[in-house]
């Protein structure tokens, strides 16, 4: 009997000669990765021009579509561009496709960090949406983490954002904390959090507002200033298709001492 390698190197080679390699899958053997796509999205002020944004093909982390918060989030955004982003820095979470980021450098922001989760993919198709605007930045970040790293891209070391934007978040009912964690790490004294979402599972909607609890006793205020109604992302989706159709927009700020 030939040695344990000399054995290998036999199956091997007679596998080469036979067209078998057991190291390759076949071709079929996993399905095709789908395609990126791309989308649009018109302005609503100034010279309204449409922006077109690419998705990824496939994400387990949602950013192949663009969700219907995120555009309600970038419309109210243009139209508060005066108070909310004009000269302002901002941090999203979440960003996604990155469309509320983009529609903030555009408008005026002086420094735009957008944050996903640290997919490679996912990161560089948002960099490449934000390729438009040189006062924003695509990184990766997880919810709950040391945020120095979003810090330190900002021009005073001691400084914090003025705004954040968390679009379509909530649903994620496990890391309320971890994102309640990050916000209140980075959010500056007089600044400002927009947390827009959808109900996208409406008989959850009471555990999706329970994130709300959590800011406020971290010390934070929580204020109402949207409810819009649209279409739903998904006709076959189950619950209150009212529910699913609306947008709901909140401001978190630090309480006034």
């Amino acid at each position: 009997m030939p040695p344990p390698a000399a054995a290998a190197a036999a199956d091997s080679d007679s596998d080469s000669e036979s067209g078998l390699d057991i190291f390759t899958e076949p071709a079929d053997f996993r399905p095709p990765d789908k395609p990126a796509t791309s989308v649009q999205h018109t302005l609503v002020t100034g010279a309204k021009e449409t922006l077109n944004l690419r998705l990824i093909g496939q994400s387990p982390l949602w950013g192949h579509l663009l969700w219907n918060a995120g555009r309600a989030t970038s419309e109210y955004l243009e139209r508060h561009a005066a108070d909310l982003v004009h000269g302002k820095t901002v941090l999203e979470l979440g960003a996604g496709a990155g469309l509320p980021s983009l529609v903030c450098a555009l408008r005026g922001a002086s420094k735009v960090i957008a944050t996903d989760y640290p997919d490679p993919d996912l990161i560089a198709n948002l960099a490449a949406n934000l390729a438009p605007a040189p006062t924003a930045t695509a990184l990766g970040y997880i919810w709950g983490q040391d945020p120095s790293p979003l810090l330190q891209q900002l021009p005073l070391r001691s400084a914090k954002f003025d705004l954040l934007v968390l679009s379509d978040l909530l649903f994620n009912h496990s890391q309320h904390t971890a994102l309640a964690a990050t916000v209140g790490g980075t959010l500056a004294a007089g600044g400002t959090a927009l947390v827009f979402f959808t109900p996208h599972r409406p008989w959850l909607y009471l555990r999706d507002m329970e994130f709300f609890d959590v800011v406020r006793a971290a010390g934070m205020s929580v204020r109402c200033v949207l409810e819009q109604k649209g279409e739903p992302m998904f006709e076959e989706d189950p619950g209150d298709r009212e529910m699913r159709r609306m947008v709901f927009g909140y401001e978190v700020r630090w309480e006034e001492v």
